[in-house]
Order: structure tokens, then sequence, then C-alpha cells
């Protein structure tokens, strides 16, 4: 830290600001009367060094010749775009500056390279501004540290497959460690987004389709991120996941009392169970309000009720784009005094709506200093908090670490691996696997065809580095060591011979490899059919940002080849490495097993190896349900009794090939003896569910047992089915473990014909079993009692205990903690 004349503070008086001794809201108030309207201001920025046109740096919208055709809101987008980064940096910082945006993760650098970047661009605001208040580094961490060389972990989409919370908030800690390591404070991460629709090209990003999986899997994450020093950022608040026909920035036709009970729950969730820190603004308008000028979303609700204290930021050109894509601004600088006015704080990724007019307009008594005062002290006390402001604060000591951080290192790898092999699901084993043992004789000759088999690119996301930036840097390769499906195999399958041909590209109509590939089939003991997608951006891959899609067929010729493939007569393992649940109705009348992998990371290639060969067990489950037909609808299990199917009503059956909650294993279980502690409960009470877990099987393996309610008559529909608890239960071959849900009445609570959220007495249904439609267990109980209003101090969770069943051995017990809810 420097004093006011830009000398060291050693043996100077400290200012109040400056005093670690003092409580953080006391040195925030101290700055605040210190700064002049143009420093505060100055903090409600950002600046994207070396960004240009958005895209090009950072992976943002790009402006290709398919996209200028016909579309009418590219002009004002690439307006957007070209006006971004176009002040000089010194300009920008003159008067502070808020953040500085994606050091890592714009273009290929080193731990160490992007560590002195941080050193000199923190050392030039520090510098040129009169008080010398640091930036705050934020970078994106979707599946992992976003940036070159950093281990790539499954997608989020993954982590939802594991119904681990236990494991994402390892992995979240790990990401943290990393980051903050060179000098980063905030992560845009976690993604919160509830799938409304398959279609939607950031289903990747997202935990899955069940509000109850997401808000656990993503409070751990935030703990983890949280607990290791960095700013966990919700995004994207809120409702950005049920656009129109699922495309990308669509508008979302949603009422507000399908909003409260399927899309806000995660967010509620992760701010009073995980803590984070920060929310960034959906890009979406919800029944006509945009997110970012939504008072009610971003202050009634989110402060008042909620009573979050920490930052609002803005997602990416989201202030502007209320002008040029919502266009309830005349211009950007209108629209940033929306967005202000309804509770945005900092806009991100550089400062155009939160510039210098907001300084004009309060001198004019056209806006309010109390709103600019609001929004400068949120991030100032993050920025005490972190002690940025703290007197030994140095550009040089915030990256001191970077010089030792391994971004890939063998505990990452580790962490990696065993997030992979969990989220792979079984959907069906089939006739053909395991590829070794189970009585079957060991292949001679395997074909492994298909255009993911070879390619590791499709085992990773959008915001994966390589795949986020690296194609712009075709020479440097992946930046990590990730071996293909291919490569794998060769060492999973040492005592067979393995042929390869493609088949096809992912993504085109091209049926020229069709030959090859059926004749690597005809001449092998058993094919294993690699097919999904390739992800990309705005339109350049098959699944996420901008990569809708028009309807659940396997992308370009991919299912023709399974169909020739199959015709060979070889059994033909299917392997689906995708970022959406792809309509597999066709494919499943001749495959000889089935295998889904959402995107499992570098590690993919040995967790589905791993899989195939039986060496590992799998034990994922389905966050999403997989479709029967291309059309999908509805894109969710969480529907009211309309939605299920309606008896010849309508000649569409929604029932989907494969349930939410679904997955095989290489070994048996059994849930019974079923026990629900009460048959009447106040509406302010609580019940005890119990259920037996057995292995039934002859191998070592983990069973999620899956809790499930329905309000059988209630004020408005209420879903047929929906997830209250779940657990992982790990037993050996003949053991068995007893799982007791505590289920509070607070967890039934859902909006009433007033908007308010109620427990109503009345009868639950209760289910409990190891998928949506595998529910052997079935009981009720009855809520006794007026109905009751409750709000934010609810329980929100289920607390699930494991034990060893009467009777069972130690030696039968295993591992029966993880993952609980």
């Amino acid at each position: 830290m420097t004093a006011l004349d830009g000398t060291s503070t050693k043996g100077l008086v400290l200012r109040p600001w400056q005093d670690p001794a003092l409580p953080v809201a006391d040195r925030v108030d101290a700055l605040l009367a210190e700064m002049t309207l143009e420093e505060k201001v100055g903090q409600l920025g950002s600046r994207w060094p070396g960004n240009v046109m958005g895209a090009e740096q950072g992976g943002e919208p790009q402006e290709s010749q398919e996209s200028r055709e016909g579309t009418a809101n590219v002009a004002p987008m690439q307006d957007v775009f070209a006006a971004s980064g176009s002040v000089p940096f010194e300009e920008t910082i003159r008067h502070g500056l808020g953040h500085l945006t994606r050091v890592f993760g714009s273009a290929p650098v080193t731990a160490a390279e992007g560590a002195a970047e941080v050193v000199r661009l923190q050392s030039e605001v520090v510098k040129h501004s009169r008080l010398g208040i640091p930036a705050l580094v934020h970078e994106e961490c979707l599946t992992g540290f976003t940036t070159y060389g950093a281990t790539v972990y499954p997608a989020a989409i993954a982590w939802g497959a594991t119904f681990d919370p236990d494991l994402v908030e390892r992995m979240a800690a790990a990401i943290g460690r990393d980051m903050r390591a060179v000098g980063v404070h905030q992560g845009l991460s976690p993604v919160l987004d509830v799938v409304r629709d398959y279609r939607w090209g950031r289903v990747e990003e997202t935990m899955g389709e069940d509000p109850y999986l997401v808000a656990m899997l993503g409070a751990a994450y935030v703990r983890g991120l949280e607990n290791a020093g960095v700013i966990a950022t919700l995004k994207h608040f809120a409702g950005y996941s049920a656009s129109r026909a699922a495309r990308n920035h669509g508008p979302v036709p949603m009422g507000r009392r399908e909003l409260m009970d399927m899309v806000l729950p995660p967010f509620e969730t992760a701010l009073v169970e995980g803590g984070a820190r920060s929310v960034m603004n959906s890009y979406s308008d919800v029944d006509g309000v945009p997110a970012a000028a939504d008072s009610w979303l971003l202050t009634d609700l989110l402060r008042d009720e909620w009573g979050f204290t920490g930052t609002v930021v803005s997602d990416y050109w989201a202030i502007p784009f209320l002008a040029t894509m919502h266009q309830v601004a005349a211009d950007t600088d209108e629209a940033g005094v929306q967005a202000l006015s309804a509770g945005l704080d900092v806009e991100l990724p550089d400062t155009l709506g939160f510039g210098r007019h907001l300084v004009e307009r309060v001198r004019r008594g056209e806006l309010p200093e109390s709103l600019v005062d609001r929004a400068a002290r949120r991030l100032l006390t993050q920025k005490v908090t972190l002690g940025l402001l703290d007197p030994d604060w140095t550009p040089e000591r915030s990256v001191a670490q970077a010089a030792d951080v391994d971004l890939d290192s063998p505990d990452n790898r580790a962490l990696a691996r065993e997030l992979a092999e969990r989220s792979i699901v079984l959907l069906d084993a089939g006739t053909a696997l395991p590829l070794l043992g189970e009585g079957r004789p060991e292949p001679r000759r395997v074909a492994v065809v298909g255009p993911c088999a070879d390619d590791p690119r499709t085992f990773m996301g959008c915001y994966a580095f390589p795949n986020h930036v690296l194609p712009r840097h075709p020479g440097l390769g992946l930046g990590v060591d990730a071996p293909s499906l291919l490569d794998a195999l060769r060492a999973e399958l040492p005592g067979a011979e393995l042929i390869h041909e493609q088949g096809c590209e992912v993504r085109s109509e091209d049926r020229s490899g069709f030959a090859a590939a059926t004749r690597a089939a005809r001449e092998a003991d058993v094919c294993v059919a690699v097919v999904g997608d390739l992800a990309g951006m705005f339109g350049l891959g098959t699944s996420g940002e901008g990569c809708d899609a028009e309807d659940l067929r396997l992308p370009g010729a991919q299912e023709d080849l399974l169909a020739e493939l199959a015709a060979t007569g070889t059994p033909v393992v299917v392997v689906v490495v995708s970022g959406r649940p792809y309509a597999l109705g066709e494919v499943s009348k001749t495959a000889a097993a089935l295998v889904q992998a959402f995107m499992p990371g570098e590690e993919g290639g040995a967790a589905i190896a791993g899989v195939l060969s039986g060496r590992v067990q799998p034990s994922g489950k389905l966050p999403v349900q997989i479709p029967r037909g291309p059309g999908g609808q509805p894109g969710t299990y969480l529907q009211p009794p309309l939605g299920a199917n309606s008896q010849g009503i309508s000649n569409l059956d929604p029932t989907p090939l494969f349930p939410f909650g679904h997955g095989a294993s290489y070994t048996t279980f059994a849930i019974d003896s079923l026990r629900i502690s009460d048959a009447e409960v106040p509406t302010d009470g609580e019940f005890t569910v119990s259920v037996r877990v057995r292995n039934t099987g002859s191998r070592v393996g983990e069973e999620v047992v899956q809790l499930f309610l329905h309000d059988v008559i209630a004020q408005v529909t209420r879903p047929v089915l929906q997830l209250t608890g779940f657990t992982r239960v790990r037993l050996e071959p003949g053991a068995s473990a007893l799982a007791t849900f505590t289920v509070s009445a607070d967890r039934t609570a859902f909006t009433g014909r007033d908007l308010r959220r109620v427990v109503e007495p009345g009868d639950l249904e209760v289910f409990v079993g190891a998928s949506a439609s595998d529910l052997p267990c079935r009981g009720r109980v009855t809520l006794t009692g007026p109905p009751r209003h409750v709000g934010v101090d609810r329980r929100l969770v289920t607390r699930v205990d494991v034990e060893p069943a009467p009777g069972a051995s130690a030696a039968q017990q295993g591992r029966t903690d993880a993952g609980k809810s």
C-alpha cells in the first residue's frame, strides 16, 4: 500500500481505512468520507486489459457471416463491443477502478506471466489513482480455473451426475486455492440455472433440472471457493435457462410463481448455506422486465428479503444491452442509471454504463448520490475484507505464491479423475458391458469409432480454456495432458487390437467415412461408438453458450452412423459424450449397451474406459432425463399433472427413455423397509423417513438413494414428483445400511396464489428409490394445523444420516456417508 503522496506507509500513521484493528464497516465509512464523487464512481467500473471487440480476446459474441445475415441485433451488439475497452487504460483508472477482468483467461499465459501482468496492472491502478485502492481481479472458473495449463475438471452437468456435494466442494476448494495463489479474488461461478429446456446451449454449464439438486451442489461449490478465500459469484440471476424455445438471450415467458419455486431456490440456498458474496445478473428479461434493471429482483428480494450484503456484478455488457438488446433505455448512459437504481453495483467487463455521466447526473440533481454510495460501499467492503487496503498489501505480495503453484498438479488430476468416474452414467449395460469379466470372453479386436473417440476436446465444456480461448491459438494444443478415449482404451485393454475410424465429424452431414467405420465394426468382436458434442461459443460448437439446438437429435450425421454400425451385426456399445441429453429412443433399440458421459474433463478418457472395462464401478445418476424422441418436451420431470402422460388426450407421450436420477451399476441394490416416523405432523414440525439399502450383487458399489414428495392437493398445481433429499451409500456385497431423512415441513413450502410462500396442511405422498421412476418405497404423511407462511429463515436442507443396518458386520459396512444432502 502507498500513502497519498506515493511513499511507503511503513513508519507512517495509518489512515483509518488502512487500520486492520478497526471494524470493517468503520474502515469503509472512513474511506467513503475521504473519496470524491469521481472516485466513488470509479469503483463501480472495470477494465478488460487488451480486450479487442470483446469476442476476440475472451470468447464472447463473435459476428460471423452467418449471424450478419438477417439478424437485427448484430449491429447494436457490435457497437457495444467496439466501445468496450476503447478508452485508454490510464484514463480508465484515473479515479480508481473496481475490477480487473480476466488477466489470466483471455490469452494463453503461464501462471508466472499472468501473475507478472497482475502486478503490473495493479501497480498502475495504485499509482495513478489518488487513494491507491487496488482493483479486484476476477476470472471464470466454470470447469476449473479458465487459464492456460490449468486442470480442466468435468463440466457442471457432470457434477450434477455425481449427486455428491462433498466431492464438488473439494473440487471448488482446489480451484479456489489455485486462483488465490496467483492473485485472483473473485470467480464467476457457480451457474445455478435450473434446466427447463434441453435444447438450450448452456445446459452443460448447469447442474441439472431439479432445484434441490442444483441448490445442494451449488452451495457446496460456494463453500469450497469461499473457504479458499475467493469470492463466489452466483449466476445467472435469474431465469436465463427458461428462455422461449431455448434460444440464448431469449425472453422468458415465466410467471412470478414458477420463478420463485423452480428458479430462485438454488440462489437462496447458495447464499444462506454457502455464504456466496457476489451475484451476477441474467441477460434475460422475465415477463418483460430485464434482470439488470429489475429492482424487485436485485433489491426487494435479494437484499430486503434474503438479507444479501455482497455485490451484484453485471454479466458482460448486460448494462448497454438494456439499450441495444432489450430496448428499455434510450442509450448506454440511461441504461447505467436504470441498472444502478435497480441494485446493480459493478459493471463488467469494461466501464460503459457506469461511466463519468453518473457524476454529471448527480451534480445536476438527476441521480441521488446515495445510490453511488450504496454500490461503492458494497465493493469497498469486499476489498477491505480481502485485505487489499491493509498497510502491508502490495501488488507483489498478492501473487507471492504464484512461483510455486502447479495449476495442473497431481492432486488436481486425481480429483478430476474422481469426479469424472463418479459422473459417468451407465444407462444400460445391455449384453456387452463390462467388456472384461462377467463371464464374457475378453474381446480380441475392438472397433473404436465416432467423432468423439479420438478428440479430448469433446470432454471439455465451452468455458474450458482449450475450447474457450485456444481455438484462436491452434499451435498450442490443449495446454494440458488429456488422453482421448481411444488412447485410454489402448491402456485399458492392452491385450486387444484396437481399430479406429472416425466415421463422421461432430457437426457435419458428410457420410463419406461411414464405409470405413462399418468395415472396422464388421471385423471386430465389439464396436465402441463414441458420439455427442464438441463445445464452442456462439454457433461454433454443438453445445455451449449460443450453441442452441433446434431439436434433440444427435448432431450432424451421427445417428445415421450408429444405425449403419448396428446393421453390421457386431455388438455396438454407444457412448454419448455431450453437454445436453439427446434423444436416444431409436438408438436404444439396436445398441448393445448405452453409456452417458457429460463432458467429463481432462481425465474423462480414463474414466470412461474404466467404466467400459468394468474396472470402475459406475455410480453416476442422471441430473436430467434422456428423452425418447427429438422433440423432447417437456424438458424436465418437474411437471404438474397436466404435463404428465395425458392418457390419450394428447397423442404425444412425454415419458422419458431414462428418468431423472437413473443410473445402472455392475452390481444390484434393493431399497426397502420404509418407515415414516409420524402419520401426522404439524405444519411447523418435521418427520423422518427411513429405508434399508442392500447390495444384493457380487461387487462393491454405490447407490444414490433419492427421496421424493408429492403434495396431493394444493391451492396451485404442484409437481407430480419433486426431489426432497438424496444420499450416496457405498456398500460391500451383501452389506446393508439404514438411510434416514429428516424432513422439515418447511421443505414442502411453495408459492401460493397470493405469491407468499406457504406450508399448507394436507396429505403428502412419500416416495424413496433409485430414480424418479424406480420408487419401491411409498408412504403418506399428513400435515396438520393452520397454513403457515415462511420466509428466508425456513429450513432449506433435508438432513440425511446413514448408518449400518442392524446386524451388519464391520466388514460389511463400507463407506456410507458420502454425498449427503
